[in-house]
């Protein structure tokens, strides 16, 4: 059986058991790791630079204690290419997977996160990952990260009203939660928008889908280039622990 360890970048301490039971099954046991040291969520970038050294030491800790791969859970992708660099087993970002499977499911794509100031995350990501020209639009809820899982039917609400406009008038043709920790929405958002008459729109849900791609990796025996992600050198690092 092989094992998946969701490094979640921030130090709250989510609920993640109902998580990570629901993305396991009879190929893979799915499990999660907060970080030590870190913001205790991510809304921007700089937010994401204090993320990024816990996450790579969760991620150098997770090979060590056996996994096969890691997805970093979170929409910024927080360290995924450092993560790279240390690390010889897979790691996964749920944004890159996101954008890269919706534009295999339409033309192009919209994305729902959750404040303004997680929109220049989005654009700088799709111009890295080259979709920016697949990008229909990113919209926001205005609800903050640590928020989102005190309200489903807030949550659901804010999320349905602009997935109506992403699709009716950017005209998006699959749209993506701009945020992990809309966890398990997807199936509702979709209700929601077939009763507002807009059937035929997937739906992506970058957690699941980015554990579903890390197991597939594992299953077929492929992880990072090393031509790409070349082993850092061994030099002196002042203040961190990584290994």
């Amino acid at each position: 059986m092989y094992e998946i360890k969701i490094v979640v970048p921030i130090t709250t301490e989510l609920r993640l058991e109902e998580h990570t039971d629901a993305m396991s099954d009879a190929t893979a046991n799915v499990s999660a790791m907060t970080i030590t040291t870190g913001p205790e969520s991510i809304e921007g970038s700089c937010d994401e630079a204090y993320a990024v050294p816990g996450t790579i030491k969760a991620c150098i800790e997770a090979e060590r204690q056996g996994a096969d791969a890691i997805v970093i859970d979170c929409m910024g992708d927080p360290g995924v290419d450092a993560a790279r660099e240390v690390v010889s087993i897979p790691v996964v970002g749920p944004s890159r997977t996101a954008m890269y499977v919706a534009a295999s499911l339409g033309h192009n794509f919209g994305v729902i996160t959750m404040l303004e100031s997680a929109l220049p995350l989005f654009d700088d990501m799709a111009r890295l990952y080259g979709m920016h020209d697949r990008v229909a639009c990113c919209r926001h809820i205005d609800i903050p990260v640590l928020e989102l899982a005190d309200d489903a039917e807030r949550l659901t609400k804010a999320l349905l009203a602009e997935s109506v406009l992403a699709v009716e008038e950017d005209r998006a043709d699959v749209l993506i939660l701009g945020c992990t920790g809309m966890f398990g929405i997807a199936g509702a958002l979709r209700e929601g928008l077939a009763d507002r008459g807009i059937t035929g729109v997937p739906v992506v849900d970058p957690t699941p889908m980015a554990v579903e791609f890390a197991k597939g990796l594992v299953k077929v025996g492929l992880t990072h280039s090393r031509k790409a992600y070349a082993p850092p050198r061994e030099k002196v690092i002042c203040g961190y622990e990584l290994a």
